[in-house]
């Protein structure tokens, strides 16, 4: 890139001006959020495991639905 080292200093005094103020509102966000006394979020859900039968039961219900299906279109 051949562009003016005056031209490039600006340009970052001027990026530098703005991610300082932008630095100010994340600041001043986070200092009211924290008045609001906001509740600690929901911890994460637990993944629930299916024992082998009831997967068993869930794939034949599907299996059926898909006969079902597959009847309903005339299909073999």
């Amino acid at each position: 890139m051949n562009a003016d080292p005056a031209l490039l200093r600006a340009a970052l005094v001027g990026y530098e001006n703005r991610l300082a103020h932008i630095n100010e509102a994340i600041v001043e966000i986070r200092n009211a959020l924290a008045q609001t006394g906001d509740p600690a979020p929901a911890p994460p859900r637990v993944k629930r495991k299916l024992s082998r039968a009831a997967r068993a039961r869930i794939a034949a219900a599907q299996k059926r639905r898909w006969a079902e299906y597959k009847k309903s279109k005339g299909k073999p």
